[in-house]
């Protein structure tokens, strides 16, 4: 009997002594992952890492492409918006004149070509035929009196110099004919070829300067790319932005759906699947447990991103960036840190 139980005591010290490494090893892991100790029991089974409950679509921070004052901020914190609904709008009284400016310099544009394809008008039409019947008019008187002076010169009754002089006005008021069908003709011809080309590139070049006005007017209206909530509001109404100061107006997420940014320690990272069920809890919550699944890993290690405040904490840990999906309808604060648990395969 003595026998037997100095047998069975061995046997408990050998087991306890093979054991026992492996436990202080996933306990110092867990430790440097800055997550609770679970029970004895459980941290050889178990994964243990902290993370940090982010919403479905990460955090958005929206800031402005210009620099300016906040016209006006349109959301508050913890209110609902929508995909394309306007968050905030700048100061823009100078790029809705230029919009302005440019939709008219394009309508001046578009009515220099319509009236180069309708060609003249008909006043001024007739004003070139009536330009036409008046030199022609000239023309004849012009011509009868130089036949007459000829005949005088002929006959001795006048001197050439005298008849030069009335054959240089015959001369003029042929030239003013020709000038004046010269004029009807330009008046009455249709539109060349070139110049309706370069009318149709003026208002071109003209439609493209309001797209580009345009464009710069809606940088000035900031607008949601998601649909979610305002998780956090950064500026107020009056204050100025500045893409130098990399400072966004409002953070959003959409927080339909939550999930955990877990920080998996090299050490477990063979011990981890996509799919694999897995739990959280945080102090705030007491036992509670809020249930999910392993979404994604990543494919490279680097530095811890979530910290606690134990002062033991090592923060040169190398791990792997691993999203917990919750389950639908789980309830948490944006921001939360807790202790991610995933049973180990």
């Amino acid at each position: 009997m003595k026998k037997s139980v100095l047998l069975l005591a061995a046997l408990v010290i050998g087991a306890v002594v093979l054991l026992y490494p492996r436990f202080a090893g996933n306990q110092a892991r867990i430790q440097a992952a800055g997550a609770k100790t679970p029970e004895p029991g459980l941290a050889a089974a178990m994964v243990v890492a902290a993370g940090r409950v982010e919403p479905v679509s990460e955090e958005v921070k929206i800031g402005s492409e210009l620099d300016g004052r906040l016209k006006q901020v349109m959301v508050d914190e913890g209110g609902p918006v929508r995909r394309g609904q306007v968050i905030a709008v700048l100061d823009n009284g100078d790029s809705v004149a230029r919009v302005a400016l440019a939709k008219a310099e394009l309508a001046e544009k578009q009515a220099a070509l319509e009236r180069l394809l309708n060609g003249t008008r008909q006043e001024e039409r007739r004003e070139a035929r009536a330009g036409i019947r008046e030199a022609e008019a000239v023309l004849e008187a012009a011509s009868a009196e130089r036949e007459r002076r000829q005949t005088l010169l002929q006959r001795g009754a006048i001197s050439r110099s005298e008849f030069s002089s009335f054959d240089r006005e015959y001369q003029v008021a042929l030239a003013r004919v020709e000038a004046a069908k010269e004029r009807h003709a330009v008046v009455d011809a249709p539109a060349r070829n070139d110049d309706r080309m370069r009318a149709e590139a003026d208002i071109a070049r003209a439609r493209a300067h309001i797209q580009e006005v345009e464009a710069a007017l809606e940088k000035t209206v900031i607008r949601s790319p998601i649909n979610g909530v305002v998780l956090r509001r950064y500026l107020k109404t009056g204050e100025s932005v500045s893409t130098n100061a990399n400072t966004p107006i409002v953070s959003l997420g959409d927080t339909s759906r939550l999930r955990v940014r877990a920080d998996i320690d090299e050490t477990d990272v063979a011990r981890i699947r996509v799919g694999q069920p897995a739990y959280v809890m945080a102090d705030a919550y007491g036992k509670q447990r809020f249930a999910g699944h392993v979404s994604r890993i990543g494919q490279a290690l680097g530095r811890k991103n979530v910290r606690t405040d134990e002062p033991t904490e090592r923060i040169d840990t190398k791990i792997l960036e691993t999203l917990i999906d919750l389950d639908p309808g789980q309830q948490l604060p944006v921001g939360l840190r807790v202790d991610t648990y995933i049973p180990a395969q």
